[in-house]
């Protein structure tokens, strides 16, 4: 087993939660002046998404905010673009701010929008970046020839549910996209893939923790798996481990809001070598699990598929 599940899963749930919400889950991961933080995504009881927020001493143990942290905007043009929700955040330290991606969903359909925190106090909508049909935009922590790089999931008939990478001077102008990775078909991840976890640098790449969505008879299931990119240049993956490091096993798991669903939006290195990785179980609850980043990163180097 790549990666190890907390006895005690899972580590949040709506009895935790101090305002009426459905499910607890696709959290954003980081730290914070000693403190986990944790920005998770809850359905309100008319089925629309908000985002609350959480703090933990050790990642495991949590208690929530008395008020969600992110909901809807009312006025402006994030409100037209956040009418039906916000939804399974991601973020990322750079710069000495704490930038937050989130899917933004509308009646003309789901695009990204970017927020800014300094304090986990008071969050700004910098920018919505990216058109229609986008989700599981992730920011690289560090800068590449002077410019941001993202990873992204659009949809596209002709390519269907594939990452792609894109860069920007500014967080609000992004381009030079290129597709760099697709699913492979009759594979566990052959329906569709979209970036996870914010990608967390080791000396041998930049690990992408990734979900990858198998079509069966009995619906879908989705599996984690990871990627490695380049160091210097991340457009270039160097390895696709061709075995997922997780799966729908456990039964907060395999039943709940949607089942058979182990999603990731955040993952926290640690200073022995370990990964905490976070993700959402059957769309209702939240969970986390350990793995070695070294076992993680042989993965994409010596059980590897082609990237493409």
């Amino acid at each position: 087993m790549l990666v190890t599940r907390y006895q005690y899963n899972p580590i949040l749930t709506k009895e935790d939660i101090p305002y009426p919400v459905s499910t607890v889950h696709n959290a954003g991961i980081t730290t914070y002046r000693g403190e986990y933080i944790m920005l998770f995504r809850s359905h309100k009881m008319n089925g629309r998404s908000i985002l609350g927020l959480a703090r933990s001493i050790d990642g495991y143990h949590w208690k929530a905010e008395e008020q969600p942290f992110m909901e809807p905007a009312k006025k402006g043009i994030f409100a037209e673009y956040e009418e039906y929700g916000v939804e399974d955040p991601r973020i990322t330290f750079i710069d000495g701010e704490y930038l937050i991606t989130y899917s933004a969903y509308s009646r003309h359909g789901v695009r990204v929008g970017l927020a800014k925190t300094r304090d986990w106090e008071s969050v700004e909508r910098f920018s919505l970046i990216t058109e229609a049909d986008y989700r599981n935009v992730v920011i690289f922590p560090d800068k590449f020839n002077g410019l941001y790089a993202r990873l992204d999931r659009p949809h596209s008939e002709i390519s269907p549910w594939s990452v792609w990478i894109s860069y920007s001077p500014d967080l609000r102008y992004w381009g030079d996209s290129k597709l760099i990775m697709r699913p492979v078909q009759y594979h566990w991840d052959e329906m569709k893939i979209g970036p996870g976890a914010p990608p967390i640098k080791t000396d041998k790449g930049w690990l992408n923790i990734y979900h990858g969505v198998y079509p069966t008879m009995d619906g879908s299931v989705y599996r984690l798996g990871v990627a490695l990119h380049d160091l210097n240049d991340p457009s270039k993956i160097i390895g696709v481990g061709d075995d997922w490091i997780l799966q729908p096993e456990e039964p907060y798991e395999l039943t709940g809001y949607v089942h058979n669903v182990v999603f990731t939006c955040g993952a926290v290195p640690e200073n022995d070598g370990t990964l905490k990785i976070y993700w959402g179980a059957s769309d209702s609850v939240m969970c986390v699990g350990t793995a070695k980043t070294e076992d993680l990163v042989n993965l994409c180097l010596n059980n590897s598929r082609s990237a493409i």
